[in-house]
This record gives C-alpha cells, structure tokens and sequence, in this order.
C-alpha cells in the first residue's frame, strides 16, 4: 500500500504534468508488450468497454482493466466527437483513474489522452513487430491527426528499416503541417499523397487512422493491396472496403471479445473470422507471419490494459520526480 493511499490524497497529473515525465516511446512499447503478454497468460481482468452514444458519430466509453503483476488497476474514461474538429476542439479527450489494489481508493487522476495516443501507436508497432516482415522499408499513414504522428513515432522506432512515408489527409493544411513536423522530428523522407490509393499502393505496412464512423464510407480497395502487406486500422472499419478485408490471410485483433461486442452493436458488419488474439499472438499460441506473401491485418480497437500498464508507470515515475498535485479526498 502507497503512503498516498494510506493518507486519502490522490495525485492529479495535467496533460502537461504527463508530458513532462517524459516516458520514452520504447518504453511505452514495452509496457504495451508486457500486457498482453499478461492477457495472453489470462492474468488480467478486462470487462467489454461499455459506451453511450449522445450524438451521430460520438462515443463516451468506460474503459476498466486490472494487471496484477503491474499492480495496476483503473478505468479510463473516455470520448470521441467527430463535430469536435468544427468547433476547434480535440476528436479524442479522456480522464484515467488509477485505484490502489490492496483498499481500491483513488491513486491518481490524470489526463488520458496522451496516454492514448501513445499507446495506441505502441499497440500498433508491437502487432507490426510479430506481423508485418521484419524488412519492410514502405509505410503508409492515412489520416495525419495525434494517432498519425504517435503511429507513426512508435512504428519507426520497431522498424528502423522504413525508408519511406507516404501520408495522405482530407485536409491539405493538415497534410502539409504533418509532412513537415514529422520530417524534422524523424528524419524520414515523407511524401504527401494525393489521395488514399496514392499512400496505400504498394506500401508494406498501412495504418488508418481517420475518425470511427458506424455507417462508414470505405475507401481502401482489394486491389490496392499486394502481397506480404501488414494492415493496421485504428478507425474500426471506416477505411476498408469488405473485400480489401476479406482478402487478409490473418485477421487479428487486440481483443476478440471487445471487437464481438462491438459487432453486436452495429459496427463491423462485414468482417472475416478472426484468426487470433494479440496477446496470443506476442506469447505464440498463434503463428504470426508465416511467409513474405501473407496479407495480415490486426484490427486494434484500443484496450484498457494498455492505458493502465502505461499509466501506472507514468504514475511511479511522477511520485519519484515530484510532478503533479497532491489533494485530499
């Protein structure tokens, strides 16, 4: 038990609070990689994601997890509003809660949307790691919004081979901001796209990255994709026609029972069986790539386990470093 927790103060960390501790990418991969090994070891306690829907294309979702190896136990709560960009505010914002394990009183709150973004590119280049080939050199992003720039950060980190982006975004502000930030940040030579066949053809890894939509309309063609290709949507399948994904020889997800849910209740209405887990496939119960040529995509929808394996070490770090604000419950 923390002395926090014995003396009812919790901890709560701003967005700048969380930026500054300053957890690198690959430590956040590692944490990501870590939980679903510990999902894969069935150590973990993950509910469904429960959401409400208040407007067209918006959601509000809890989202709970329990590692008990990280003695990390929380909720994020979290919402995404597609009308947000309109009116100049941010698609994605959320709050997380970390709860002592031993009593269940509140450890800290912090800001989650960093959290997110960074570990959902991390979640992306642990799936690239065991599923896309180890010599991929081709990477495209569609959609150059926080999920771009963190996919793309946590990707290049794994795959120090990439020697090319191609980038495409509705907006050609937002494209160009993007090319040039992400170009001075990385070093990487990349290159604007037209249009999303332009990024997509011929690329050996493809992460969407657009906003999730329930009645979507799909862009990614089956005949925009070759062979040995790694897919990774972040949008659910708002970017992917039914035959581009049906046309996969591995259909993964980050979490099987989340994805059903979610199926359940309007979206993925085309999808092909899933092939496996993640956590089963960073633990080997499943075979990953099995050939160059194999066409494999990982539909990651974002878990918990991810947000709580990094929160509680952002947590750890912050005490040591005496950031954040200290309050009585």
């Amino acid at each position: 038990m923390t002395v926090a927790s014995q003396s009812n103060e919790f901890l709560y960390l701003s967005r700048a609070n969380v930026e500054s501790v300053g957890l690198s990418i690959a430590e956040i991969i590692n944490s990501v990689e870590e939980a679903f090994r510990e999902k894969g070891m069935g150590h973990v306690e993950m509910p469904p994601m429960p959401g409400i829907h208040p407007a067209p294309d918006a959601f509000i979702r809890a989202m709970p997890a329990y590692l008990p190896k990280l003695r990390a136990a929380g909720i994020k709560w979290i919402s995404g509003y597609l009308s947000n960009v309109k009116r100049g505010l941010p698609y994605i914002s959320a709050l997380l809660v970390l709860n002592d394990p031993d009593t269940g009183l509140p450890l800290a709150l912090m800001d989650g949307a960093w959290i997110t973004a960074k570990r959902t590119g991390a979640a992306t280049a642990v799936a690239a790691k065991y599923l896309a080939r180890r010599t991929s050199k081709t990477l495209a992003i569609l959609g150059c919004g926080v999920q771009g720039r963190s996919n793309l950060e946590a990707v290049h980190e794994v795959f120090k081979s990439l020697e090319e982006v191609r980038a495409y975004d509705i907006s050609k502000t937002n494209l160009d901001l993007y090319v040039n930030e992400m170009t001075a940040k990385l070093g990487l030579s990349i290159k604007p796209a037209s249009n999303p066949r332009e990024a997509v053809q011929g690329c050996d890894i493809i992460v969407t990255a657009g906003p999730i939509q329930k009645d979507p309309s799909p862009t990614i063609d089956r005949s925009w994709i070759g062979d040995g290709v790694f897919a990774c949507p972040l949008d659910f399948d708002s970017y992917w026609k039914s035959d581009a994904m049906h046309s996969m020889h591995k259909f993964c997800t980050d979490d099987s029972e989340q994805l059903l849910y979610y199926r359940s209740i309007g979206y993925f209405r085309d999808i092909p069986n899933i092939y496996a887990d993640l956590a089963e496939i960073v633990l080997g119960q499943k075979a990953a790539r099995e050939s160059e040529k194999e066409r494999i995509m990982s539909m990651n929808l974002g878990v918990a386990i991810e947000d709580m394996a990094v929160a509680v070490t952002l947590y750890e770090r912050a005490k040591k470093l005496g950031i954040g604000e200290w309050f009585k419950l």
